[in-house]
C-alpha cells in the first residue's frame, strides 16, 4: 500500500517522498564492493519494492561503477520512467574508456559531457535532480553552476544541487542559479554540517538537505560486531570510524541506541532514521535488499518525542569524536 508521505525538497518545486533510496551499494566502484557483494536481481527487486511502497526517489551517480549503477537503475525503471524521481551526480572525472581518473572536473565542457553520458546510461531524456558530486578546486563554482543552469533551461535537468560543500560555496552557487538541494553525510555519528553552520545556511536560502549514510554506513544497524565482519574489499575497512579502538568506542554508542530502540519495539536503524526525519531532513539510506527497504520506509511512521530526541542526543552528543568518515585522501575532496 502506497502511503509514504511526500515533502517539498527545497523551495524550487521538487516534491519527493519523505525518504529516498541510495543505490550506491548495488554495484561496485572501481572494481571494489562497497558494502559486500551485490546481486543485480535483488537490487532491481529492491527498487521495485520501494516504488510499491511509495519510495520512488532514487539516488545514484556516474561514479558508482563507474557508470554501472546508472545502467542498473535504467534496467529497473525501464517502462516506468515517469513513476520515478531520479537524482544523479557528476564531478569525479571519468575518461572516454570509462575509467575513473579520481580527479574533480567541474568545467562547463565536462558538465555537458557528463550529463549526456548519464542521460544515455539512465535511458532517459531528463534527470530530475542533478548534483555536483564534489567541488572542483580548479574551477569557479559559478562556472560549474552556470553550465548546470543551461541544462535546466534546455529541459535536460529539472533541478540542481551540490554535495559536500561549504556555506560559502553554497551561497555563491545559489546566486547563479537557485539550488534545490545539498547532499552531505549526516547521522547521529556525523553532524559536522550542524557544527559548520551549513544547515543554517540552507534554511536561510530555502535549500533542501539530503542526508546520505544516515545509518552511519551500516553502523547504526547494530549488526556489525567487529571490523573483521566486513569482506576483504569492503571499503569501510579504510574508514577510521571502523578501525582500531575507535570502532569499539562507537560500538558502545550503537549498543545504547539499540537498547533504546528495542525498548520502543523498533530496530536501531529505524530509530536512527526517525531521528533524521524528526530533524526535518530527507534521509537516503542505501540498501540492496528488499527486507531493508521495507524496514527503512516503515521508519517514516515512527514518531519521536522531544524526550526521546534528547535521549538520543545524550547518547551521542554533538561533537562526539566517532572517527573520520573517509580516508585522508577522500577527506581532502570535501569543501570546507
Amino acid at each position: 500500500m502506497n502511503t509514504l508521505q511526500k515533502t517539498n525538497l527545497g523551495s524550487q518545486g521538487l516534491v519527493v517522498p519523505a525518504i529516498g533510496l541510495g543505490c550506491m551499494g548495488m554495484t561496485q566502484i572501481a572494481g571494489s564492493d562497497i558494502y559486500g557483494k551485490a546481486d543485480e536481481t535483488e537490487s532491481i527487486a529492491t527498487i521495485h519494492r520501494s516504488l510499491e511502497l511509495g519510495g520512488n526517489f532514487l539516488d545514484t551517480a556516474d561514479l558508482y561503477g563507474p557508470l554501472a549503477n546508472e545502467r542498473l537503475v535504467a534496467k529497473a525503471i525501464k517502462g516506468n520512467r515517469d513513476k520515478y524521481i531520479i537524482a544523479t551526480k557528476f564531478g569525479y572525472e571519468i575518461d572516454d574508456n570509462e575509467q575513473l581518473t579520481w580527479q574533480m572536473n567541474g568545467r562547463p565542457d565536462y558538465v555537458r559531457k557528463a550529463v549526456e553520458r548519464s542521460l544515455k546510461n539512465l535511458g532517459t531524456d531528463y534527470i530530475d535532480l542533478y548534483y555536483l558530486h564534489r567541488l572542483d578546486p580548479n574551477t569557479p563554482i559559478e562556472d560549474t553552476v552556470g553550465a548546470m543552469a543551461d541544462l535546466v533551461k534546455e529541459g535536460k535537468v529539472g533541478y540542481i544541487g551540490l554535495s559536500e560543500v561549504s556555506s560559502a560555496t553554497i551561497t555563491k552557487a545559489h546566486q547563479v542559479h537557485p539550488l534545490t538541494a545539498v547532499q552531505t553525510e549526516y547521522s547521529l555519528f556525523e553532524r559536522s554540517v550542524e557544527e559548520a553552520g551549513i544547515l543554517a545556511t540552507l534554511q536561510a536560502l530555502g535549500i533542501g538537505f539530503v542526508a546520505y549514510s544516515p545509518l552511519g554506513r551500516g553502523f547504526m544497524s547494530g549488526d556489525v560486531k567487529s571490523p573483521d565482519d566486513f569482506p576483504a574489499d569492503d571499503f569501510r575497512r579504510s574508514i577510521p570510524r571502523f578501525q582500531g579502538e575507535q570502532f569499539y568506542k562507537n560500538l558502545e554508542l550503537v549498543q545504547a541506541i539499540k537498547e533504546m530502540a528495542e525498548a520502543k519495539g523498533i530496530t536501531a536503524s529505524q530509530l536512527s532514521l526517525a531521528w533524521v526525519l524528526s530533524k526535518g531532513y530527507l534521509p537516503i539510506p542505501g540498501t540492496k535488499r528488499v527486507k531493508y527497504v521495507e524496514e527503512n520506509i516503515d521508519a517514516t511512521r515512527i514518531t519521536l518525542s522531544a524526550d526521546e530526541m534528547n535521549q538520543l542526543e545524550t547518547i551521542v552528543p554533538l561533537g562526539t569524536p566517532t572517527g573520520d568518515r573517509y580516508d585522508a585522501m577522500t577527506m581532502a575532496t570535501i569543501d570546507n
